[in-house]
């Protein structure tokens, strides 16, 4: 499926708007955005040194090995010459096979240390990659829900794989050949000037113009190179879309229109993989034909200078060895740098993410104020004087909710009822800290949720959403992703497995759980789609009952289930709800009947508060919402 912008129905970006919200200060640009900053590559690059601090000896150690090797190669030359000059000269066979037993013997130390090299970089760069994309889930793991909303997922898993991967690769190979190459050009032009220097200066000749056009050019392949890697992140997008979504393009016949999309951005990927193609052709061909040039150049005055008896055979031939030596590292120069600039656009991707404000322990109070904080156990949930505004809506737009005001005493369960795009939702998010507040303040049993870290607050409050997800893992581990010991590494415990099929049961769900291959060890799928709606919703609610949480927000926890299972679930649920404070958005009757009072919801404002009969009574809003009458409501606004 196409990537679209992702947007709140309530922050006036609608979804096929293809423009992406406007970031936050503290937040990077989306990828692809125009306003993602552009750094130098060196600058972005030394932004990996922490994580290669840690194996920065065996990396210096395999850069002085590669060094050496690679300057053991320009020893070669000079014993060529001494062979040409010598041995050769006066027909001295004995000299001849000790000159060729020394190269033999360079050649083999050459290759061994290149060997050594390899074995020196292998195991730590691979730690250094697991390293890097382990800091990268965790961090994602604690970003706001807000940055998730307006970050397409095939752009952040490009970034944990492809990414990476080319940054493994260069501080593996372009890394230290960069270094070992310059070093043996440096030293191969000192060796070339030493042996004759006017021929040397006819080398040297291209260098200016040589570095002005790389420059040029490699400029250009890295924006390609940006281009690129955020059209494969589209891509990633496009094809995790289309396989989850697989049901919907198969219902309504879109797999063509959809096959065409992903023919389009391999197109665009194509278009874009041709164009650094050419420029890195562009940079080959400068590289290597002005230097051949100069090689030829050299050869022709070389081969004078001999025959006028002004230069030695010998020297002519150590000259041209040392020549055709340094063509590899001068060669190489061109993709080592497409490569750098490759791997700092994927550095500059990494740290987009990596640089997004994190909010684990965000927004907590200082000593002084949390010292100021007194637990009420009896004083339950309240919003006071609650405002809220998504990240990406407009700064001149109404607040999504504006001024609420709320008190759900402790051990009472609260409904809460209001039309579609109200804003209840949003108000079930502030419990948990998916989002926190722009205005006022939440607090449970007097504690200002602001002053707890969200590990703390997600600890006393337990959710089901709207929309059930599952895990790619069996029931069990589905279900006590909540229980307090769900992080224990020896499996599911006793007191584990007695919670679970007591959850199990509240859900109406040990049933079907039972009738499954494996019970509760049985494998749901990706997403829990081998599972019906109405399963995957107990399964959900059972999650959330699972760790007998102090404060239980349920967002419509029974939408999807029959007639028949929801009166079984509704009598398992209000021995729960007996114990816990609970918030619980409505849209049925029935729902509602489970709560001791309801709260409606307008506007982004709480309206009206009290049982589910008196506000049928009295309030003419929450009596046309409960009737299901569509043209109910709008005959009592004409009022």
């Amino acid at each position: 499926m196409a990537p679209t912008a992702n947007a709140h129905p309530t922050s006036g970006q609608t979804p096929t708007d293809p423009t992406p919200a406007p970031p936050r200060a503290a937040d990077p640009a989306p990828a692809g955005s125009a306003a993602a900053p552009r750094h130098s590559a060196v600058r972005s690059l030394l932004r990996l040194w922490p994580f290669v601090r840690p194996v920065r000896a065996r990396l210096f150690t395999a850069a002085f090995v590669a060094v050496v090797a690679s300057c053991l190669g320009l020893v070669f030359p000079l014993v060529l010459k001494w062979l040409v000059d010598g041995p050769v000269a006066v027909r001295d066979p004995g000299g001849v096979w000790l000159g060729g037993g020394c190269l033999l013997l360079l050649g083999v130390a050459e290759a061994g240390l290149f060997g050594l090299r390899r074995w020196l970089v292998a195991r730590p760069l691979a730690s250094v990659e697991a390293a890097m994309r382990e800091a990268l889930y965790r961090h994602l793991q604690r970003l706001p829900v807000a940055f998730h909303d307006r970050w397409a997922s095939g752009q952040l898993l490009s970034r944990a794989t492809t990414d990476l991967t080319l940054l493994r690769l260069f501080l593996a190979f372009p890394l230290t050949f960069l270094l070992v190459n310059g070093t043996t050009i440096v030293v191969g032009c000192v060796l070339l000037m030493v042996q004759r220097w006017s021929l040397g200066l006819v080398l040297l000749g291209p260098l200016l113009p040589l570095m002005v056009l790389c420059s040029v050019l490699e400029a250009r392949y890295a924006l390609a190179a940006r281009r690129a890697q955020d059209q494969l992140g589209d891509l990633a997008t496009v094809v995790e879309e289309s396989v989850l979504g697989i049901r919907i393009i198969k219902g309504f016949g879109r797999h063509r229109s959809q096959a065409r999309a992903f023919a389009r951005l391999t197109r665009q990927i194509r278009t874009t993989e041709l164009h650094k193609a050419r420029l890195l052709a562009w940079i080959w061909g400068v590289i290597t034909l002005l230097p051949e040039l100069a090689i030829a150049t050299a050869l022709v005055l070389g081969t004078l200078q001999v025959a006028d008896g002004a230069l030695s055979p010998g020297t002519l031939v150590a000259f041209l060895s040392t020549a055709l030596a340094l063509r590899w590292p001068v060669d190489s120069i061109g993709f080592l740098l497409a490569m750098s600039n490759e791997a700092a656009t994927a550095t500059d991707r990494y740290f987009e993410v990596l640089d997004a404000r994190a909010v684990d322990d965000e927004g907590a109070a200082d000593d002084a104020a949390v010292a100021g904080e007194r637990e009420r156990p009896g004083d339950g949930l309240r919003f006071e004087g609650v405002e809220f505004s998504y990240p990406d809506a407009p700064a001149d737009g109404p607040p999504t909710l504006r001024g609420v005001d709320l008190h759900i005493r402790s051990g009472e369960t609260m409904a809460l009822v209001g039309a579609t795009g109200s804003g209840k939702t949003t108000l079930t998010a502030l419990v948990p800290r998916l989002h926190d507040p722009t205005a006022g303040r939440i607090t449970l049993d007097g504690r200002d949720l602001a002053t707890l870290e969200r590990q703390e607050a997600r600890a006393l409050v337990a959710v089901a959403f709207e929309e059930p997800t599952l895990f790619s893992a069996t029931v069990a581990d589905n279900v006590l992703m909540a229980h307090p010991e769900a992080s224990a590494p020896s499996g599911v415990t006793d007191s584990q497995e007695a919670d679970l099929l007591r959850a199990l049961e509240v859900a109406q769900a040990d049933g079907f759980v039972r009738a499954l291959p494996q019970g509760t060890a049985t494998q749901v799928g990706e997403q829990g789609l081998s599972l019906s709606g109405g399963q995957r919703q107990r399964l959900a609610l059972a999650r959330a009952v699972v760790g007998r949480p102090r404060f239980l927000i349920l967002d419509d926890p029974l939408s999807a289930l029959d007639v028949h299972t929801e009166a079984l679930v509704e009598a398992a649920l209000r021995r729960v709800l007996a114990t816990t404070t609970a918030l619980v958005v409505a849209h049925r009757p029935s729902t509602v009947l489970l709560a001791d009072r309801v709260a409606l919801l307008s506007g982004g404002r709480i309206t009206a508060v009290g049982t589910h009969h008196e506000l049928l009574r009295d309030n003419a809003e929450y009596a046309a919402l409960m009737s299901g009458e569509p043209g109910r409501q709008d005959r009592e606004d004409a009022r």
